[in-house]
């Protein structure tokens, strides 16, 4: 299988809505080349077992990212619409596009492994990391380790909608918690969930590919007997009443589901979700509201937003 591989070169400033557009667009993954991120890695202890600093040419103004699309989809359509969004109408109202676009021709396992020399052991909230399995990491006190393969599924914890969501539960979940993980992409929110404290988990995408990779990241994990994974369309394998909904998707989608949360929480059960654009926060909550949730919480980096709310 071929994969459109689309790479942006934008200033800093412009990353968080490039990001947005890319994935509003339908990129299935999404790698982001950020020089600051090797001077920031380059200054901890044992940077050296990654790169030589010295031995890189950065350009501290540029930031790439690389966009993945799948070839069997209107790729015609995916372009045109990512050159508007990103050239022609920034060009059209701020004088000059958001960046530079390249487009290149990938195959499946190009695509799979291209991203991973930038992907390195990742610190979230108190105790969290997350740790790809083809790096070595030594576990501080008190650290809960997450080993993670994403292949092609979206989640490895170093989006902002992801780190909040993970943030969320270390907050939210309770020991002993049921907990529905609706979207679940690489698995990495159901087995956070897992090792810190919930007893049981199911997790559900509509994705195939993303059923797979959550499969092998929950073994890889050691938590298959806490963690169910199905293949379905949002609530039609779930049946329970649970202590936890977390959902981290699209507004829109959110937005839609919020009226069917009632059938699948317990009284005063947690809701977290994020995958929300900073202007989509209204619209979210006003629906949560709606429907008889109180608004506990709401995190905010960059651009994107995570809404913690309770039936």
């Amino acid at each position: 299988m071929k994969w459109i591989e689309v790479v942006v070169k934008t200033r800093p400033e412009k990353e968080e809505i490039v990001s947005h557009i890319l994935y509003e667009a339908g990129a299935v993954g999404l790698a982001i080349e950020d020089p600051q991120d090797y001077v920031d890695l380059s200054k901890e202890k044992d940077s050296w077992d990654y790169f030589d600093i010295n031995a890189i040419d950065l350009d501290m103004d540029t930031i790439t990212l690389k966009a993945y699309f799948s070839e069997s989809e209107e790729v015609e359509k995916i372009i045109d619409f990512v050159k508007e969004r990103i050239v022609k109408i920034p060009q059209e109202e701020e004088g000059y596009p958001y960046g530079e676009l390249i487009l290149n021709s990938v195959d499946d396992e190009d695509f799979a492994n291209n991203w991973k020399k930038y992907y390195k052991p990742t610190k979230i909230g108190e105790r969290i990391v997350i740790k790809p399995s083809w790096e070595d990491y030594q576990a501080g006190p008190n650290e809960v380790v997450v080993e993670l393969d994403p292949g092609m599924a979206f989640g490895t914890g170093t989006h902002e909608t992801t780190s909040m969501c993970i943030e969320a539960l270390e907050g939210y979940l309770n020991k002993g918690d049921h907990i529905y993980d609706i979207g679940c992409g690489s698995g990495i929110l159901s087995i956070v969930a897992a090792k810190i404290g919930a007893e049981r988990v199911v997790a559900v995408d509509i994705d195939p590919v993303c059923v797979e990779v959550s499969k092998e990241n929950i073994q890889l994990n050691g938590v298959e007997d806490r963690v169910e994974v199905f293949k379905g369309d949002l609530f039609e394998v779930l049946e329970d009443r649970v202590d936890l909904i977390v959902s981290n998707i699209i507004a829109e989608i959110i937005v839609t589901m919020i009226g069917d949360l009632d059938r699948f929480l317990k009284e005063e059960g947690i809701f977290i979700t994020s995958g929300i654009i900073l202007d989509k926060k209204d619209l979210v909550e006003k629906a949560l509201l709606e429907n008889g949730f109180k608004i506990l919480e709401t995190k905010i980096k960059g651009e994107w937003v995570c809404i913690i709310a309770q039936k």
